[in-house]
């Protein structure tokens, strides 16, 4: 019983998290045609206040970098690798024993698709991400998403 109660309460407290997440950073996920049969999907982070998301090469170990993680569609290739548009900052923290990278305000992510064919179709996947101000981080959260592309 006491597992079972210890177990609700843990993930009660990521549930919890993650909507304190959500609340910091909201996500906007759009495709944009620039060639036949290629898009460019902008997966963009806008943050409340004064906090940050980190980068996807933090540049040290401890911080979440955010990360992608995109669904396998066969009429779907991805071109490269994900891009980072907006305004990085370096700075040396003490608590993370290093310089890490992070973008505050907002941080537009790009990746370059191909789809095979001309049906309609959706990349879909999840971003996982830490979000963080000078006084604390929240835990790490995940946002789903599903992007219309083609047709």
């Amino acid at each position: 019983m006491k597992a079972f109660l210890l177990t609700l309460f843990v993930a009660a407290g990521s549930l919890v998290a993650t909507a304190q997440s959500n609340k910091e950073v909201s996500w906007t996920f759009s495709a944009k045609k620039i060639a036949d049969k290629t898009y460019e999907v902008h997966l963009t982070a806008k943050l409340n206040g004064d906090w940050h998301i980190y980068a996807q090469n933090v540049g040290v170990d401890g911080p979440i970098p955010t990360t992608f993680t995109f669904t396998k569609n066969p009429l779907l290739s991805l071109d490269g690798k994900v891009k980072e548009k907006g305004k990085v900052v370096k700075k040396n923290e003490e608590v993370w024993g290093g310089v890490v990278s992070y973008y505050e305000n907002t941080v537009d992510f790009v990746q370059t698709v191909k789809i095979k064919g001309s049906a309609k179709t959706n990349l879909a996947g999840k971003v996982e991400y830490m979000v963080c101000n000078e006084e604390k981080c929240l835990p790490p959260a995940e946002t789903p998403f599903s992007i219309a592309i083609g047709g």
